[in-house]
């Protein structure tokens, strides 16, 4: 018996730890779209550095023409720096398509109220082991 309340015990913990941690994978979410961009130039900027385009950024009506996010507005004819280029391609996204998981960025309420359970059980069953064993009623015949 005290075999499985140890390992009962174990497996709420892992549990425990483990379900707060479903959401990290989320934060490394690095899909732009147009509407993380302000101006037409950075966005083809961020297009020019892979040509397959993983972002969707030359995704208008009609064949894809190499020219990224033909809605938004150009800046005047200055040169867009290198500078401008890679700083965009490095930030993170703000709004916008967060590479299909609906929005979330974090582990729900719900998940961090079912992980703070778990490591409550796990401590009940933790301290109700402590007693058993200290009254000396562990089920072994003495």
């Amino acid at each position: 018996m005290a075999i499985r309340t140890t390992l009962t015990g174990a497996a709420v913990a892992a549990l425990a730890i483990a379900g707060p941690l479903t959401g990290v994978a989320h934060a490394q979410d690095d899909d732009l779209d147009c509407a993380d961009f302000v101006y037409q130039e950075d966005a083809q900027a961020v297009f020019d550095l892979d040509r397959s385009d993983p972002n969707r950024l030359d995704e208008d009506q009609g064949p894809d023409d190499g020219i990224a996010c033909e809605v938004l507005p150009r800046r005047s004819t200055a040169v867009v720096s290198t500078a401008t280029a890679t700083a965009t391609a490095t930030a993170a996204p703000t709004l916008g398509v967060q590479g299909g998981t609906g929005g979330s960025v974090g582990p729900a309420a719900f998940e961090r109220a079912v992980g703070v359970a778990l490591a409550l059980g796990g401590l009940g069953l933790a301290g109700a082991y402590v007693v058993k064993r200290r009254r000396g009623t562990g089920g072994r015949a003495r």
